[in-house]
């Protein structure tokens, strides 16, 4: 069974890119379907989904996932699925555009942020990112840390 709870609002993560959030500076989010092969659905039930190292590009007015690894499925034998298949993203036609022209014009990137079901779809959370440099890097560990202490500090008295 999987240990992952859904949330009140009918939200069940299935994997999340916290890397993302480290690595890139978070401009704009966008929540998108995604198409998935019938085999590629139980992987996904049980949480053998990695987001790392994956990222979306717009082709023709289309957008598409490269590089999510979706396990496979022990039970489609013969009909499995490639693990790291290029995924169609369903959006609205202007979103799509709109982040192709950003990412051309200004090089940005369009990175997953976290995969999850919604009403018994999977959905998933992309971001256009900018990339962070490595002091700024350096700049958000240490803004983490000062308010982990502060947090500490004030959970003692209150």
């Amino acid at each position: 069974m999987n240990s992952k709870k859904q949330s009140a609002d009918g939200v069940k993560q299935i994997a999340a890119n916290r890397k993302a959030h480290y690595d890139y500076f978070i401009v704009e989010k966008l929540e998108v379907g995604i198409e998935l092969l019938g085999s590629e659905l139980r992987p996904c039930r049980e949480g053998k989904v990695t987001l790392k190292d994956s990222y979306a590009e717009e082709i023709d007015g289309q957008l598409w996932l490269y590089d999510m690894h979706i396990g496979s499925n022990p039970f489609s034998n013969r009909l499995d699925h490639e693990t790291e298949r290029k995924r169609r993203l369903l959006a609205h036609k202007s979103e799509i555009l709109k982040w192709g022209y950003k990412v051309r014009t200004t090089g940005m990137t369009i990175v997953p942020l976290r995969i999850y079901f919604k009403e018994g779809k999977v959905k998933l959370e992309i971001a256009l990112v900018k990339g962070k440099a490595k002091y700024d890097k350096r700049d958000t560990i240490a803004k983490n840390d000062a308010k982990r202490d502060m947090a500490r500090e004030l959970g003692g008295r209150y």
